[in-house]
């Protein structure tokens, strides 16, 4: 694949140049992956990194139908998981001896659904031997958008891109390679099948039914997804990459999806009458089963949405989380420090304070942190710079009001769990530690709590504090010590008496800490 491709072209490179970072720590060479877990297939994609660009290496895809896992309670069957986990064990051996920020795993919307996930999450993690995480599905559109437009041409057309997947459909707005609009709607090509095609009979009244139904699901995409907002439309990976496939075989166009293309398909599905009867080149054994839905939830939104002529796209969800990892390299290109000084702005935080509070944080963890927890320190830093997020709503119970923004928000460049983890950082920075049902078996958590609280503690004036000589050391298992230079204590005794008050408040946690004057 090219960032060069002109329409039917491809070749194996993958450029971010754009996005290639001076600072960057990636030594050329690197192998990186990224592993989609999708609702219908699970695939990796490896690359090597080479003077800022990317070059595919291998891609592997299995078809898993984990969507079709689901039971009526939103749980997925033991058959369901082991399937998935039997697939990561494949995966894991060769994904063998890459290390943590080399792999990002990402899970969509079956795993989003299903209320039995953190089982599933927890062992497949383990078996794959890197953290999956379950994105939003504005994340998976916005992650969509940027495979999609680092394999296009560099240009300032106004593009809409869509992704069918298994059990959910993203809708992206962006030029160049900024996302402006997106959105993830639940219908997909395994929920549609299961529901009006679960027999494998094509009928004209079973396409009509899943075609209304998709336009229901749908119909709100409308008030923003106009097509006086864009000038080319894009399809990716799924069902477009699988319809795209089948018309080019069929000597349809190559590269393009037209309306009246999928016309011409659909009745080539009635007049087979049964997806095992159907026998159109292009048309894969795994994709059979779930042809129906997709060309029903495709048809409802070239309706919908007026689209002509679907240009079928090179990149996918898989591609953007590459150029995430890229991004994650350096402070100056991760999405998530954007969009922590984004909502920072939106709820009006003092930016001074939530600097101070950041650095001195900041600075406790680095003292008392083992080496390698830069991530560690991220989350840290970036919980400081929001700790007051909640004042815009109410200033009594404001680190509650955070920690719920956080747990709410739309957070581009952040999976569900990472969100999760800056909102309990914010719910606890202040209060009694009594009163919170914490796991405190997690080291790194404690004490990315105990810097953050004591850098609240210590900025309690609004302005610098004197931190100069101040050293947080973790002396033991469960033990932090925090150590102050001669004569400190007398000369800002407010904040010598509230580090004492923060001592009291640990006593009653499996944890120590001690302020030494």
């Amino acid at each position: 694949m090219a960032f060069t491709l002109r329409d039917s072209h491809v070749s194996p490179v993958l450029c971010c140049a754009a996005l290639f970072d001076p600072h960057s720590r990636m030594q050329d060479g690197t192998l990186i992956a990224a592993v989609d877990l999708g609702s219908n297939s699970f695939r990796v994609e490896i690359a090597r990194y080479e003077r800022g660009q990317i070059q595919r290496v291998e891609y592997l895809k299995e078809v898993v139908r984990l969507g079709g896992g689901l039971d009526d309670e939103r749980n997925l069957t033991p058959d369901a998981m082991q399937r998935g986990w039997d697939c990561l064990a494949r995966f894991a051996e060769r994904l063998a001896g890459f290390a943590p920020q080399q792999v990002r795993a990402v899970a969509t919307q079956t795993l989003r659904e299903a209320h039995n996930r953190e089982q599933f999450i927890e062992r497949g993690s383990a078996i794959l031997g890197h953290t999956i995480e379950v994105i939003s599905g504005p994340e998976e559109a916005r992650l969509i958008y940027q495979g999609v437009a680092h394999l296009l041409p560099q240009s300032d057309e106004k593009r809409l891109v869509i992704d069918i997947g298994g059990r959910s459909t993203e809708l992206i707005l962006g030029q160049q390679y900024q996302a402006h609009e997106v959105a993830s709607f639940r219908v997909g090509s395994v929920s549609s099948s299961a529901e009006f095609f679960a027999d494998g009979q094509f009928t004209p009244r079973a396409f009509l039914r899943a075609e209304t139904a998709a336009q229901a699901v749908l119909d709100e995409a409308l008030v923003v997804y106009l097509p006086k907002r864009w000038e080319r439309a894009y399809g990716s990976s799924g069902t477009v990459g699988a319809v795209g496939e089948i018309l080019a075989a069929s000597g349809r166009g190559h590269g393009v999806i037209r309306r009246h293309d999928l016309d011409w398909l659909q009745q080539q599905l009635l007049r087979a009458g049964h997806a095992s009867r159907v026998d159109l080149p292009g048309l894969k054994d795994d994709r059979r089963p779930v042809i129906g839905g997709g060309v029903s939830v495709l048809r409802a939104l070239m309706d919908l949405l007026r689209i002509d002529t679907l240009h079928v796209a090179q990149g996918a969800l898989r591609q953007g989380a590459l150029y995430d990892l890229l991004d994650r390299e350096s402070p100056h290109t991760d999405q998530r420090s954007a969009t922590v000084a984004a909502l920072a702005q939106r709820f009006a935080v003092d930016a001074a304070q939530a600097r101070r509070v950041a650095q001195v944080a900041s600075r406790l963890f680095a003292q008392a942190a083992p080496q390698g927890r830069e991530q560690a320190a991220h989350e840290l830093a970036w919980a400081a710079e929001l700790h007051e997020i909640g004042q815009r709503i109410a200033h009594s119970g404001y680190h509650r009001h955070g920690a719920y923004i956080l747990e709410h928000t739309d957070a581009p460049g952040f999976a569900q769990p990472e969100l999760q983890q800056l909102g309990l950082l914010l719910r606890c920075h202040r209060g009694k530690l009594r009163k919170l049902e914490l796991d405190w078996s997690r080291p790194q958590f404690a004490l990315q709590l105990a810097c953050l609280r004591l850098a609240v503690a210590l900025c309690h004036a609004r302005r610098d504090p004197d931190i100069s000589g101040l050293q947080l050391q973790q002396s033991g298992q469960q033990r932090l010590s925090l150590q102050l230079p001669p004569g400190w204590a007398a000369r800002y005794p407010q904040s010598a008496h509230l580090l004492r008050e923060e001592c009291l408040d640990w006593q009653r946690t499996p944890w120590e800490l001690e302020v030494v004057e």
